[in-house]
């Protein structure tokens, strides 16, 4: 079987994107003194952390950035295998607060559904929303993101690969497709 790559998001498109979902963010979220990003583990933290940069360069008023990991939340584990947990961090207190979980890619819901389950560990947030930077479609659970950068329907032997500087060294999003012979 060969693969081939496909460039979903350059580097200059995801930043463009990344501004625009900040924006949507900050109109969507009232009053920004209540909002917190929550980033899940791996590169949903990355990403929380630039959405944060680019709503403080746009509102001049820092949102708090936690990360959260959902390994013990979740009940695939014996399809995904288990892998050593990060350790979650919310330095700040989320009840009340618009919560917004940030992940890089949506796909069944699965990781959605766990990350719920593990932020009302740390407090009762009036509202929870969910931003992902790509939607592949193939929902298991009736979750849908508040927030999306780019729709991308995928079949589900494709993969998305999401590339950001702060843990790849680039930033970007490939398309991977297997080409049968």
């Amino acid at each position: 079987m060969r693969t081939q790559i496909i460039e979903i998001l350059s580097a200059e498109e995801l930043r463009r994107t990344v501004t625009r979902l900040a924006s949507e963010v900050i109109e969507k979220s009232g009053d920004l003194s209540k909002l917190a990003l929550v980033g899940i583990y791996t590169r949903g933290v990355p990403l929380a952390k630039m959405l944060g940069r680019q709503m403080e360069m746009l509102e001049n008023l820092p949102v708090p950035v936690g990360s959260i990991d959902v390994t013990f939340y979740r009940d695939d584990l014996d399809q995904i295998g288990v892998r050593t947990p990060a350790k979650s961090e919310i330095p700040f207190d989320i009840s009340g607060k618009t919560v917004v979980l940030v992940d890089d890619v949506i796909r069944t819901g699965r990781t959605i559904r766990a990350a719920l389950n593990a932020v009302n560990e740390y407090g009762r947030p009036q509202t929870i929303r969910l931003l992902v930077l790509v939607d592949r479609g193939h929902r298991e659970l009736p979750i849908c993101p508040d927030f999306t950068g780019k729709q991308l329907p995928t079949a589900n032997e494709e993969q998305i690969k999401v590339y950001l500087q702060d843990v790849d060294g680039q930033d970007g999003v490939e398309l991977i497709k297997v080409i049968s012979p």
